[in-house]
């Protein structure tokens, strides 16, 4: 299992993929001989984003999380994944932690009484205490630890790694009330993606920010919310769908007929689209260099009107890139309605 370890830096389909969006998969299919598991999901998922995945047990939760990390194939559709993606995989087998390695081994196997969590030092005792651990346990091997404890050990060990993808399968499993708001506590802090497999629903309401459920048979389908947001949602979709089958047909509008809606993009916005991939390019390489610049320790000393000019050209940098990466964002998904809209 993939732990804090780079996934290959690739793009399943051609074409440059905003910095912001960390998945985009299409029309995306799976299927176990007869038995379909995904069919025909879409969805993106964009840098920050906390992203719930539900349903029965053997519907495929896993397999679909599988997929969108690079571990399992899918049988067609598009998928693409954000460059230099670091994940950190929580695997509910425990498989990442060795009986005989004590507490403090685990976290910092090199050696030392500190680790780095995520940018800061931290003493390893103290940071076992973050997670309930008692000060004696620290020198206690792996192996004397209960269930419920070895699942916090592995939490404390995932969430110090540096990464911007942060994948939870079952992470709830055998942990007490506390230490799920120790965890909750973590999780708010976490500035990367995160994409979390549960069957607890309080935890995921208090989590995620959208929720894949996958129905069975292939139905896969995203709600914006937490699992209480999906199951209202749900609920509501069902009784349109159930008004719509007994309303009676529309009577003719004699109305003037309203203009045909536009089948695609204005060649100005179709233009527009094409060039902004080389522009947050642009943006991004000015972006480092300007780091760069600035990282020099030597620059505010040496010359302080270079140092300012350079902070207030990052700044304007930045701005400039989250603007154009928030326009490529609409003008991609307004051209993907649009065509869908005129296959229909």
């Amino acid at each position: 299992m993939l732990t804090g370890e780079r996934l290959a830096e690739f793009e399943l389909e051609s074409g440059p993929l905003s910095s912001r969006l960390v998945f985009e998969c299409e029309n995306l299919t799976k299927s176990f001989g007869d038995r379909k598991i995904v069919d025909g999901f879409s969805t993106r998922i964009l840098r920050g984003d906390r992203v719930g995945i539900v349903g029965p047990n053997g519907a495929g939760k896993t397999t679909l999380l599988k997929i969108l990390i690079g571990e399992e194939e899918r049988d067609s559709g598009r998928l693409r994944r954000a460059k230099n993606l670091t994940m950190a995989f929580f695997d509910q087998t425990r498989e990442q932690l060795d009986p005989n390695d004590t507490l403090w081994q685990t976290l910092a196997p090199q050696g030392g009484d500190s680790i780095n969590v995520r940018g800061s030092q931290r003493h390893v005792v103290a940071y076992l205490r973050d997670f309930l651990f008692d000060d004696t346990q620290a020198r206690a091997p792996v192996g004397t630890l209960s269930g419920g404890e070895r699942n916090r050990l592995l939490l404390a060990k995932i969430l110090a790694q540096p990464s911007n993808l942060l994948v939870l399968d079952e992470p709830t499993n055998d942990l007490d009330a506390d230490t799920l708001d120790v965890l909750i506590d973590m999780l708010d802090s976490y500035d990367g993606t995160v994409l979390l497999v549960s069957h607890d629903r309080d935890f995921l309401n208090r989590i995620v920010s959208s929720t894949i459920a996958i129905e069975g048979d292939g139905v896969v389908e995203e709600y914006p919310g937490g699992y209480s947001d999906y199951l209202r949602q749900r609920k509501q979709a069902a009784k349109k769908t159930r008004a719509a089958t007994g309303r009676p047909a529309r009577k003719p509008d004699a109305r003037p007929a309203k203009p045909a809606a536009p089948t695609k993009l204005s060649f100005k916005e179709q233009h527009e689209l094409e060039t902004l991939p080389d522009r947050i390019t642009a943006l991004e390489t000015a972006r480092t260099k300007l780091e760069a610049a600035l990282a020099d320790p030597d620059l505010f000393a040496k010359d302080r009107q270079a140092y300012e000019n350079a902070a207030a050209k990052l700044a304007e940098v930045e701005g400039a890139l989250s603007n154009a990466e928030d326009r490529w964002l609409e003008l991609d998904a307004r051209r993907e309605d649009l065509e869908r809209r005129a296959a229909s």
